[in-house]
C-alpha cells in the first residue's frame, strides 16, 4: 500500500514539476470521450458552411464521437468567434475561422477578440480564388486592356462588391490601389445580388468567388479575365492570374480553416490536426471541395499559424488603404 502511495505522490510531483504537462496529456490522452462542435459564424448553405461540413462525417469516424456544425451567424461571423474564445480550452468547441476574421481586427474599431492571440491555430483546410469578370459590353478581353480602358475613364467605371470588408470588396480595392486607376465600389448585399447586377449589366466588372462566377461565364454571361489567386485555379485552368495577365504580384485569396480557443492542449490540437490533414488527403474529400471552388491546403498547425498571421498583416494594409471602416 506504502509503495502504490510512492507512485501517486511521484507522479503528482512530477506533474507539478513539468507545469502541468503531464496532468495536461494525460486528459489529452482520453480526447475525445463526447460530442465535439464546430462553430461557423455564417448561414447554412455557403462555402463556409459546406466545407466543414464535408469533413464532419470523416473526422466523427476517425475520432469516435459525433462533429456537429453550429452555426452561429452575424456581424461578418465575430459572434461566433465571440463565442469561441469564450469557451473552454479543452478541444471540445472549435471555430471555423475565415478570412473576415483576418480582416475584422483592422475594419472594426473595437473587436472583442484577438485574431491572433485568442486561437490555436489547428488546420488550414482550403483556400478559394476569385474571378476578375466583366459584362460582355465592356469593350475589354484581358486585363491589360482593362487597366488602360480605366485609365483613360478616371472614375466613370465602377466595380461591384458584396459589402465593406468582403473578399469582392477587398479584391478589387487591391487591383484599384496596384493598377493605379480610379474606379468607384458599387457595394450590393451579398454575392448573389452582386451577380445579377453583374449579369444584368447594372456594375461592369467584380470580382467573384470562383463557386458563384463560374456557372455564369459557361453560360456566356460574363466574361472571365483572370483568377486573384498565385496560381491557376484547376477548375479553369486556361485562365490566367491577374499576376500574369499584366498586374505582377497580385494575389488574393479566401480561405476557411479550424482553430480552437487558446490554451487549448498541443496534444490535442497535434491529435485534431493529424486527422483533418488524413481527411483532406483523401481524393473523394478533395474532388468535393474542388466541386465547390475550393482548393484543400494541407499544413501543421504552425504552418498554419503564420498563414494567419501574414493574412492578418496584408488583409490589414488593403483595409487601410480602401479606408473602410465598420462599427
Amino acid at each position: 500500500m506504502k509503495k502504490n502511495w510512492k507512485k501517486v505522490v511521484s507522479c503528482a510531483a512530477l506533474s507539478v514539476l513539468l507545469g502541468g504537462g503531464l496532468s495536461t496529456a494525460v486528459y489529452a490522452q482520453g480526447f475525445p470521450n463526447k460530442p465535439i462542435r464546430i462553430l461557423v459564424g455564417w448561414p447554412a448553405g455557403g462555402v463556409a458552411d459546406i466545407l466543414p461540413r464535408i469533413i464532419a462525417p470523416k473526422l466523427s469516424e476517425s475520432l469516435g464521437q459525433p462533429v456537429v456544425i453550429e452555426n452561429k451567424p452575424g456581424a461578418s461571423s465575430n459572434i461566433a468567434a465571440e463565442i469561441a474564445v469564450k469557451s473552454p480550452a479543452d478541444g471540445y468547441v472549435l471555430f471555423l475561422y475565415s478570412t473576415p476574421n483576418s480582416v475584422n481586427v483592422t475594419l472594426y474599431r473595437k473587436l472583442s477578440y484577438d485574431p491572433i492571440k485568442d486561437f490555436v491555430p489547428v488546420a488550414n483546410l482550403a483556400t478559394m480564388a476569385n474571378i476578375l469578370v466583366v459584362h460582355p459590353s465592356v469593350p475589354v478581353q484581358n486585363v491589360k486592356e482593362l487597366i488602360a480602358l480605366a485609365k483613360s475613364k478616371p472614375g466613370q467605371l465602377s466595380f461591384g462588391t458584396s459589402g465593406t470588408g468582403t473578399t469582392q470588396h477587398l479584391s478589387g480595392q487591391l487591383f484599384k490601389t496596384m493598377a493605379g486607376i480610379d474606379i468607384v465600389e458599387i457595394p450590393y448585399k451579398g454575392s448573389v445580388p452582386l451577380m445579377t447586377a453583374l449579369v444584368s449589366g447594372e456594375v461592369p466588372m467584380a470580382f467573384n468567388v470562383v463557386s458563384t462566377v463560374l456557372p455564369q461565364i459557361k453560360a456566356g454571361k460574363v466574361r472571365a479575365l483572370a483568377v486573384s489567386s498565385a496560381k491557376r485555379s484547376p477548375l479553369i485552368p486556361d485562365l490566367p492570374t491577374v499576376a500574369e495577365a499584366g498586374l505582377p504580384g497580385f494575389e488574393y485569396v479566401s480561405y476557411w480553416g479550424v482553430t480552437a480557443p487558446a490554451r487549448t492542449p498541443q496534444e490535442i490540437v497535434n491529435r485534431l490536426n493529424a486527422e483533418i490533414v488524413k481527411i483532406l488527403k483523401m481524393p473523394e474529400i478533395r474532388e468535393k471541395f474542388e466541386s465547390n471552388g475550393a482548393e484543400p491546403i494541407i499544413s501543421t498547425p504552425e504552418q498554419y499559424a503564420e498563414f494567419i498571421r501574414q493574412e492578418v498583416v496584408m488583409k490589414g494594409k488593403i483595409v487601410k488603404e480602401s479606408g473602410a471602416r465598420a462599427e
